[in-house]
């Protein structure tokens, strides 16, 4: 089957073209006298190979689209403040380039699971380097003030500065109250589902309260939480315990349920107890549910132990640190911390997804 080209190379080429005409800053000189022109010319010729030969399109736009990147970061601090039409279009043709190497890449497939797995990395960390790099050239060309918006470069010169410092708070909130407050909450969460399922009665019960709980706002558990266990991490870890516990407990509940009814009778048939069906049968039954609850409360742990620092702990954590530097207009300090976060967030989600897939293999939604 042949391949089509992108369309976007269409605009892409005649806005790099366009571009060379135009100045690179108010009175300054155009693209074609600037280093520039190399990257006006790369995506222009780019883009013209590809319609012509579309099976080159995956080479020449990455090739293309990421030289023009570079030139375009490089010629930030002769333009800072003052980008003129000519440098604006050579940005916006390098985008609609990146995004026609995007579209290419996606299109592949692989026969080796080894290369599909590559792509479905390679793809969105694609995606994702070019968000960072549009948000880097728009603060720049424009002159935003780094205290409403800094560039990535400002946040991974912080970041990379303040290393001891982000490490004490990375422990001081994840390793401690999220970690133990997340054990805690999913456990206790666990064991409670497996009552209220043994003693129905509970189930009328305790899961209205536990609906009830679970929309209570953070800001008005926190500061109750740090009047009992205190300014340290413990009161943090509590915070997540109620924030977990609940989503652990509903979903055990609907995945102890999900069982079918052909199956549970067979169970009967065989004589088998209470927790033998529940062992053999029920549990594994549920464990989609389950494994659904950790990675929904893999993050909500982390949102409850930040936002839980804000009213009160010691000199140290991710959420004192936000609350600290935004008072102080660091906002290069505060979106290092949220980069931290994410990074551990992610990580940790995909964590919890890869023991789900070991102990989920036979589930219908990971059969290729």
């Amino acid at each position: 089957m042949k391949r089509a080209p992108s369309r976007l190379l269409y605009p892409a080429v005649a806005i790099a073209l366009v571009a060379l005409l135009l100045p690179v800053y108010p009175g300054g000189p155009t693209v074609i006298g600037s280093s520039l022109a190399i990257a006006a010319a790369g995506l222009a010729l780019a883009g013209l190979i590809s319609l012509w030969r579309p099976r080159w399109q995956l080479l020449f736009t990455g090739v293309a689209a990421h030289g023009a990147a570079f030139f375009l970061i490089a010629a930030l601090p002769s333009v800072a403040g003052r980008a003129g039409p000519g440098y604006w279009c050579l940005a916006v043709g390098a985008w609609l380039t990146a995004w026609a190497f995007a579209q290419a890449l996606s299109a592949l497939r692989p026969r080796e699971k080894t290369l599909q797995r590559l792509l479905g990395v390679l793809v969105p960390l694609v995606f994702g380097l070019w968000l960072l790099i549009a948000w880097e050239i728009f603060v720049r060309a424009f002159g935003v003030s780094p205290v409403l918006l800094p560039a990535p470069s400002a946040v991974w010169a912080r970041l990379t500065g303040s290393v001891p410092t982000l490490a004490a708070d990375f422990r001081q909130t994840f390793l401690k109250a999220v970690l133990i407050g997340y054990a805690i909450g999913c456990i206790s969460g666990f064991a409670v589902a497996i009552l209220v399922d043994r003693v129905p009665f509970l189930r009328r019960g305790l899961l209205p309260i536990g609906n009830l709980v679970s929309a209570l706002p953070i800001v008005g558990i926190a500061p109750i939480m740090v009047m009992w266990f205190g300014f340290d991490w413990p009161s943090k870890a509590a915070v997540v315990v109620v924030m977990t516990f609940f989503p652990m407990l509903v979903n055990t509940v609907a995945g102890l349920a999900a069982a079918g009814a052909q199956e549970r009778d067979l169970m009967r048939t065989y004589a088998a107890g209470y927790w033998q069906a529940l062992v053999k049968l029920r549990l594994p039954a549920a464990l989609p549910f389950i494994f659904n609850a950790l990675k929904i409360n893999s993050t909500l742990a982390l949102i409850g132990a930040i936002v839980a620092e804000f009213f009160g702990t010691p000199i140290v954590g991710m959420g004192f640190r936000i609350s600290t530097e935004v008072g102080r207009l660091a906002i290069d300090m505060v979106w290092a911390e949220i980069a931290v976060a994410a990074v551990a967030g992610s990580l940790f989600y995909g964590l919890v997804s890869l023991v789900e897939r070991a102990f989920t293999f036979w589930h219908p939604s990971y059969r290729s």
